[in-house]
């Protein structure tokens, strides 16, 4: 059926691509024919012909834009497009993480909306799946723990106040930093925790015990 016409226009039928896949043979095929370039990190008396004068010693360009806020404040970031690939290229490969002003510019090939999509839903299912990996419930925080104590003792310690879907001792270098959390089922649980354990010597060390703020902050 592909190129078949149909009600006078031409059918196109082909594989379905996913958006990462369309965006990563944008991406593949920009690298090497890209004229337009990404600035960042410049400083607010950045303005279009600072920024021309700047990128032009790499070659002619057809539009240089700092972009600006409703008030004409600058954002911090525009767009230099050039009238070749080699201009562009040479402008990324000199100017990325130049000092300008005591700013460490930020300069590469400006992405095409498909990869900036599919950039952002990478973005949304990493924190996505990261969300879904914590426990729910309610954190207490535990500070001034002994060395001794490791996740399994401090769960023990607290696991006649209720249900614990997590316990955990904050480590570095193979040895406790000190704190650790343990997340409860229930506000009523995290609290009779904290009122019971708060003050009371395990190990050699007094705990200083809180009742964390939220769900999913820790």
């Amino acid at each position: 059926m592909n190129g078949v016409r149909l009600n006078n226009r031409q059918v196109y039928v082909g594989r379905f691509k996913f958006p990462e896949e369309r965006a990563a043979e944008v991406r593949t095929r920009d690298r090497a024919t890209f004229t337009n370039v990404f600035v960042k990190n410049f400083g607010d008396d950045m303005d279009d012909e600072k920024l021309k004068e700047l990128f032009s010693e790499y070659g002619p360009t057809e539009s240089v834009k700092v972009i600006r806020d409703g008030s004409g404040k600058s954002k911090g970031f525009g767009f230099v497009r050039y009238e070749t690939h080699e201009a562009a290229q040479k402008a990324v490969l000199d100017l990325h993480g130049k000092s300008i002003d005591g700013k460490v510019l930020y300069v590469g090939r400006a992405q095409k909306k498909i990869e900036r999509l599919a950039e952002l839903r990478r973005r949304f299912e990493r924190l996505r799946l990261k969300e879904k990996s914590r426990p729910p419930g309610v954190p207490i925080y535990i500070k001034n723990l002994d060395e001794t104590i490791d996740d399994e003792k401090l769960k023990h310690e607290f696991s006649s106040f209720g249900s614990i879907s997590r316990a955990k001792v904050m480590m570095e270098v193979g040895q406790g930093k000190g704190f650790g959390v343990v997340c409860f089922s229930s506000f009523e649980e995290a609290t009779k925790a904290v009122d019971e354990m708060n003050g009371r010597v395990v190990g050699s060390k007094p705990l200083h015990v809180t009742l964390g703020q939220a769900r999913r902050r820790w």
